[in-house]
């Protein structure tokens, strides 16, 4: 059997054994693929791992970066309370559509609201706003952009605050200094800064499933 067959079945075991998904959620990939969304969101045990740090966390406010179809929006909201509050940003007006409509399914559109333009324009408008801390941050989106998007989570969030930065592995290519590629490049910054930001600690790990190979990387606000 080969290595990627062992992951997709301990990856269906988990997910069927403890992060099972339910007619909201496989709706929303099922129109996320109607519409020709890249089949890139999250897998169900990766949203149920959003979900439980969410709720580690107490949080109360969530900012995501990169919402897709908002199959990750809806593992997140699940974790808010009735008077919580989600904002999600999103480049593109056809990938917003398409995650309004699973969120009000969902029954979470109260809580959960998608911001559509570049998120490095929407999130200096967020500032403005001087919203309440995020409790936690999820950044999933365009990874050239990886260390700005650390940056302003830093500017939005408290001493305690978690930050979520996805996809850090880039199939090994993380690893090459040498590299250009932007994807790489941002993340391998984005990491640095983690590394030796005063107001951070954090680390990040492998992982393998149904996705493939790749990996996270998880950040504490220290102050």
């Amino acid at each position: 059997m080969s290595g990627s067959q062992v992951w997709d079945d301990v990856d269906d075991y988990f997910i069927n054994t403890l992060s099972p998904d339910d007619e909201v959620l496989r709706a929303a990939l099922r129109d996320s693929d109607a519409a020709g969304l890249p089949a890139i969101a999250v897998t169900a045990a990766q949203g149920k791992f959003l979900r439980l740090l969410a709720e580690l966390q107490g949080a109360r406010h969530i900012l995501e970066i990169g919402t897709l179809a908002g199959y990750s929006t809806i593992w997140l909201a699940r974790a808010l309370p009735e008077d919580g509050r989600l904002i999600s940003l999103e480049y593109s007006a056809k990938h917003a559509e398409v995650a309004v409509r699973n969120i009000a399914r969902a029954g979470l559109d109260r809580i959960a609201e998608v911001r559509v333009g570049p998120a490095l324009e929407s999130l200096p408008k967020l500032a403005d706003e001087n919203p309440a801390p995020f409790d936690l941050v999820f950044i999933d989106a365009d990874k050239a952009n990886n260390p700005h998007y650390v940056e302003w989570a830093l500017r939005l969030t408290r001493a305690g605050s978690m930050i979520v930065l996805d996809n850090v592995v880039r199939g090994g290519r993380v690893a090459d200094a040498r590299s250009t590629e932007p994807d790489v490049v941002g993340t391998r910054a984005a990491l640095e800064l983690i590394a030796t930001h005063p107001r951070l600690t954090g680390t990040a790990i492998q992982t393998v499933g149904s996705k493939g190979y790749d990996g996270f990387a998880l950040a504490r606000v220290l102050g």
